[in-house]
């Protein structure tokens, strides 16, 4: 069984997909459900979550994203940030552990300076959250 983390790499990759080839994760992640590789169950639910609510999390980052446009973000931060805004809205994953697997992500995966962006914008959507967030 893989790790949560290889989950939310396997999600990021597919929603990167779903991206760059401006297709609903939905119908990526239907493209990858019965392939030779399956997503992890827990990359489904990512995948899903995020397909389902996506608008509402793309608006929540640019409300919060200072000085930066979604288009004009690195797509693979930005869809970090989907991912792990997901998880800190919609989930019972704890703050520190959707933010610092954001970051691993980023760090491993993008710019040099991704991580203190992705830290600075996940902060800020996690401490705007309503009370009864985790």
């Amino acid at each position: 069984m893989p790790s949560r983390h290889e989950a939310r790499e396997r999600a990021l990759a597919l929603l990167y997909e779903a991206d760059v080839r401006n297709r609903p994760p939905g119908v990526v992640l239907a493209e990858h459900v019965d392939g030779e590789d399956p997503p992890p169950r827990f990359a489904v639910t990512l995948v899903e979550g995020v397909g389902e609510h996506r608008d509402a999390l793309d608006a929540r980052l640019r409300a919060h994203a200072e000085g930066w446009t979604l288009e004009r973000m690195p797509t693979v931060d930005r869809n970090v940030l989907r991912l792990a805004t997901y998880e800190l809205l919609h989930t019972d994953v704890p703050t520190a552990v959707a933010i610092d697997e954001a970051i691993r992500l980023v760090k491993d995966l993008s710019t040099e300076d991704s991580g203190r962006f992705v830290n600075g914008l996940l902060g800020r959507i996690a401490a705007a959250r309503p009370a009864s967030g985790s």
